[in-house]
């Protein structure tokens, strides 16, 4: 939930206008914006190149993996799922709130994964991967930026 929505739900639960620190929650928010804009920009501009060199760099510390043993439709698959939770991502960056992640990244998709026999700690090490591939082509600043949103989708699977 965002900052905005989070503020105002909490306001109107105990019947009261905004107060000076959810106020300037949102302003900061708001004035955050435009650059976590441009880092989901940055990511959607180059998904293709972050899910290629970061299932490369997964199937290389993962050789007997499902996803790379020849199977096309596996690999595809393990590909098609790196792209969405890179999308998830970009969605938590505008949102500047984890929840899309774990709303729909984190909580049913771990026991679909376990009924598919896919262990989270392979899935946690691609996210590692795709994380490392996409702080390698960002500045200090905006890898930083970036990082924890994959710590979170780590996390998750780790838990």
């Amino acid at each position: 939930m965002s900052i905005i929505t989070r503020s105002i739900k909490s306001a109107d639960r105990q019947a009261r206008y905004l107060n000076h620190g959810e106020l300037q929650a949102i302003e900061s928010f708001y004035k955050s914006g435009e650059d976590r804009l441009r880092l989901a920009q940055i990511l959607v501009a180059n998904e293709a190149e972050i899910v290629n060199k970061g299932s490369q760099r997964f199937w290389q510390r993962y050789p007997n993996t499902p996803s790379n043993t020849g199977n096309p439709t596996f690999r595809a698959s393990c590909m098609r799922d790196q792209s969405w939770y890179l999308r998830l991502i970009t969605y938590a960056i505008a949102l500047e709130d984890t929840e899309p992640i774990d709303r729909s990244g984190i909580k049913g998709v771990k026991e679909m994964y376990e009924s598919l026999e896919i262990p989270l700690k392979n899935l946690a090490e691609c996210m590692r991967c795709l994380k490392e591939v996409t702080v390698e082509m960002l500045s200090l600043e905006d890898a930083a930026a970036i990082a924890p949103y994959f710590d979170h989708i780590i996390q998750g699977f780790g838990r």
